[in-house]
């Protein structure tokens, strides 16, 4: 009778364990509804601090919704997952906001009043459903003033987008009023035609997101006298050749407490218009811009003939569309490690790419402070701007290469009580002296807001998405919303890109490159010596038999042709070497993956069950 009773007991626990479990599901459903742990290294499914300041700070009601064609998408799950995912987030902003924020979600059926209203709210239809149906995936948002704010259409490949789009939409509709920008620029930010062809070049993207936060205004630099008290903040973007006037309205721009960001480069690969400025100019000009009398009153060093060059940093780049790509020095791929986490503009950032950047110091009678941004490594050494423009060959900038061991100021922020640079001009309301100490924006690079060095522009539907593979406008953006004093969206921007480039395989390829330059060196030495040793045997010759080749040159030719191809054996062994070394990592990394942890799991889950049917038999029992 005791193995039926022991069988019984076995059963009835089983039995209350799962009603228990039940039991347990039900409740946890209903009481811990909405709420959830995030692993993820990013925590990328918690509302950033500023979206939570967002929902904070809604004072009048804000209507969502989102319109989603649940019946068209029923063989796409993958888009279904999405808009889970998406409400989702939706209904947790919903319940931070303390009733402020109203959420409604519409299946915008064919040829109903929904489907009218999600077109004419300016939503984006795509024809992807069962049997081409149109899809409706898109958020309107709406405030008690008639403001209206859309999402045309959720891309499920933008996800890491997802918290920031929402929460910029809640916030373009709780902003009264957009703070003023004012914008001074050689360089074409808001577009040009094209002289070759005709055709509008569109405004750069960097300018287009900050229109959607600011009130930005275009200035002129001939007409610019004085700049207007509503203008918050002024950005200077390769200010080259300014009138007097220009620069006198900039500096007493700062000393009322205006807040400013300079844009400055030793070689403005996009300055294509300032090579023709000066008559019998050629492309190969110089593109620099300098602030030299501002800088001076302010206490900074900056060189506009010096170009930095970081190997660790070089980014691999294709000088034409049928050219294999090869690592350029001066086009510069920073990282996380190189970006200032202390400071809430760059704290979130992972990556920001720059080309032919300069360099900030401190002048030595300066008594400013220069708080850093973005550094380069202490791999980096610096050249002049006209080796860097004249060399057709990127990898030669490697010849020679020479660190310097200093982390050169890219980016950062000066602070300081600054002075004025015209003591001697005694205009109406001229101020001597700042009323405040302040803080200047200095960037010693304006590539770093073209397009191509971080979006990428994709035609949608009759619209244009940006992809962004750089964090150089969250940084542009953030900068200019911290200057006007509204943070709120920075940390919700920085997250928008998380690359994660594999840092140890990099090391690999900078070794194996050093090493690669290094024997193509030495072969054009070897080249250029043999040349020069040819040319004078044939002058020995005589005009006569200069085409005629002596047993001696013959001997030589023969010898350096096999020294070339030996070299070339070389190199084509190092690179085998690096693809072994990559490989071989590679191969330690899915032994300890697939194999190695689970046999330790294994090992382990063993260990355990012997020791204690070890202990059930010293103590007399079963030992199972």
């Amino acid at each position: 009778m005791k193995p039926n009773r022991r069988t019984s007991a076995v059963v009835l626990a089983l039995a209350l364990l799962g009603v228990l479990f039940v039991a347990l599901v039900l409740v946890g459903n209903q009481a811990l509804r909405g709420a959830r742990i995030d692993l993820t290294a990013d925590h990328l499914y918690t509302l950033s601090p500023g979206t939570r300041s967002i929902l904070a700070g809604i004072d009048e009601p804000v209507h969502l919704t989102l319109y989603f064609s649940d019946h068209a998408t029923r063989d796409l799950p993958q888009l279904r997952s999405y808009e889970q995912r998406v409400r989702e987030m939706l209904e947790e902003m919903a319940q931070r906001a303390n009733g402020k924020l109203q959420l409604e979600v519409i299946d915008p059926l064919p040829f109903s009043e929904d489907e009218d209203r999600a077109a004419g709210a300016g939503l984006s239809a795509a024809p992807i459903g069962s049997g081409g149906a149109k899809v409706f995936f898109g958020l309107v948002g709406t405030n008690s003033t008639d403001g209206q704010a859309v999402i045309p259409f959720f891309q499920a490949d933008k996800e890491t987008f997802l918290e920031y789009d929402i929460a910029k939409l809640i916030h373009d509709l709780t902003m009264p009023r957009k703070p003023v920008v004012g914008v001074l620029s050689r360089l074409p930010l808001d577009g040009e035609v094209d002289p070759r062809t005709g055709g509008v070049q569109p405004a750069w993207a960097v300018l287009q997101e900050l229109r959607q936060l600011f009130d930005v205004r275009m200035l002129d630099a001939q007409r610019l006298r004085k700049i207007g008290d509503d203008v918050q903040v002024l950005m200077l973007v390769q200010p080259r050749d300014l009138p007097e006037d220009a620069l006198y309205a900039i500096d007493q721009f700062v000393m009322r407490g205006g807040r400013l960001a300079v844009f400055v480069d030793p070689d403005a690969e996009t300055d294509t218009a300032g090579a023709a400025d000066a008559e019998g100019a050629t492309p190969l000009a110089p593109r620099s811009s300098d602030l030299p009398r501002l800088f001076k009153a302010w206490g900074v060093s900056y060189d506009p003939n010096m170009v930095v060059l970081d190997r660790a940093r070089a980014l691999s780049i294709a000088m034409s569309a049928d050219a294999a790509p090869v690592r350029h020095p001066a086009v510069l791929g920073y990282t996380a490690d190189d970006l200032n986490h202390d400071d809430v503009v760059t704290a979130n950032l992972q990556s920001i790419n720059v080309s032919s950047a300069g360099a900030f110091a401190l002048a030595a009678d300066g008594t400013a402070r220069l708080v850093p941004l973005l550094q380069s490594t202490a791999d980096a050494m610096r050249v002049p701007a006209a080796r860097v423009r004249l060399q057709p060959d990127p990898s030669a900038l490697l010849v020679g290469y020479r660190p310097d061991g200093v982390h050169y100021v890219i980016a950062g922020w000066l602070e300081g009580r600054f002075r004025s640079a015209f003591p001697e001009r005694r205009d109406a309301g001229h101020l001597d002296e700042a009323k405040a100490p302040g803080r200047i924006l200095l960037v010693a690079d304006t590539d770093i807001l073209s397009d191509r060095l971080w979006v990428q522009m994709t035609p949608f539907f009759g619209q244009t998405l940006l992809n962004a593979f750089a964090n150089n406008g969250d940084f542009a953006v953030n900068a200019v919303d911290y200057l006007t004093g509204s943070s709120a969206l920075i940390s919700i921007r920085g997250r928008a890109t998380a690359r994660r480039p594999f840092t140890r395989v990099e090391a690999l390829r900078r070794s194996a490159d050093a090493r690669f330059r290094t024997k193509e060196a030495e072969l054009e030495r070897e080249l250029a010596d043999t040349e020069r040793r040819l040319a004078g045997l044939q002058q020995e010759k005589g005009k006569d038999n200069a085409q005629i080749l002596s047993p001696a040159q013959k001997q030589e030719l023969e010898a350096f042709l096999r020294r070339k191809l030996a070299i070339r054996r070389e190199l084509r062994d190092v690179q085998r070497q690096l693809d072994a070394e990559i490989e071989a990592l590679g191969s330690r990394l899915k032994f300890i993956d697939i194999l190695l942890m689970p046999i330790l799991v294994t090992l382990a889950a063993l260990a355990y069950a012997w020791r204690r049917a070890r202990r059930r038999r010293a103590a007399g029992g079963e030992p199972w």
